[in-house]
């Protein structure tokens, strides 16, 4: 007999795949009002608070505290809060519905560093996968006659997919002696310790918007995220992960990516179309990739990639 809690698991997948889906394609309005991007950080760091203090109550307020715990969530949580810095940067010049797609290849580093230190080995949807993702990155970059049209923000959107394939990496290692809840708890931890850089890195000689539509707005999107980070934990918690892993890792970029270009307006021309395609496939055979076959890493990196 299937539980109430068990089989609201799908609930939870799909909240989670619709709130990252939006926050990712609406992230970079504060920036275009005027809240500079370092500060969006520090707004998006603390919305992280709440769902933090439910995890820890749900632990029974303990946090575990040994060497190892310690190392491994502060290298997890500055991982993603170096990625999150950088998305914020990426947005602020760059277009979401290529962003995002790129960012979606995190699991494809994850897997390639399980083979490469933990010496395991995943499947032929696995493998395909990368083989994708290797292949979509180029064509994000390729224009007819040579002539690039990105910017720095392509280079940023790696950044972030490397800094987010790796933390999936760390959380692989730390799951093995940490509950999910210590790890979510260092994770917003090393949010929050990281806000004052994000403050000394803000240039305040240019005009900052504090009206509702700068630090306001981006509480509302950036709470997308957070509220997004703890239904993630109650769908793994109910549900399996070779089906809620590529339900949330595949559809929510695929989400963002309609939704910016249905706002932006525009029609990306054929090769970066091309590059999408490849990104958001090679995404779901990663998350659709046996969790034993792969080690588990895709998803690790589902449940670690946006905090």
């Amino acid at each position: 007999m299937t539980t109430p809690s068990s089989s609201n698991w799908l609930g939870f997948a799909l909240l989670t795949m619709l709130t990252w889906g939006v926050w990712g394609a609406f992230t970079g309005l504060p920036t275009e009002h005027g809240f500079p991007d370092t500060l969006v950080y520090a707004v998006w760091a603390l919305t992280m608070v709440p769902p933090a203090i439910y995890a820890w109550r749900r632990a029974g307020g303990v946090v575990q505290k040994d060497r190892r715990s310690i190392a491994l969530g502060l290298a997890i949580g500055l991982l993603g809060a170096g990625g999150q810095m950088l998305l914020f940067r990426a947005v602020k010049t760059g277009p979401a519905y290529l962003i995002f797609p790129i960012i979606s290849l995190s699991p494809a580093l994850t897997i390639a560093m399980s083979f490469a230190l933990l010496r395991e080995r995943t499947g032929r949807l696995g493998m395909l996968g990368i083989a994708l993702a290797l292949l979509s990155l180029p064509l994000f970059d390729y224009t007819p006659g040579g002539h690039s049209e990105l910017g720095p923000w392509f280079l940023l959107a790696v950044a972030v997919l490397v800094a987010w394939g790796v933390q999936a990496y760390f959380i692989k290692l730390a799951n093995a002696t940490m509950s999910a809840e210590s790890i979510f708890v260092y994770m917003t931890l090393s949010a929050v310790l990281s806000i004052p850089v994000a403050v000394v890195m803000t240039d305040f000689s240019q005009p900052v918007n504090w009206g509702w539509n700068g630090p306001g707005l981006a509480a509302v999107i950036q709470v997308l995220n957070s509220i997004g980070a703890l239904t993630l934990v109650h769908a793994f918690r109910h549900g399996k992960a070779i089906v809620v892993s590529p339900l949330v890792n595949a559809g929510a970029p695929l989400l963002t990516a309609v939704i910016a270009l249905l706002v932006a307006g525009a029609v990306p021309g054929p090769f970066k179309m091309a590059g999408i395609g490849l990104a958001l496939l090679a995404a779901l055979l990663l998350a659709l990739q046996p969790e034993g076959d792969a080690g588990g890493s895709t998803g690790a990196s589902g449940e670690g990639a946006r905090a």
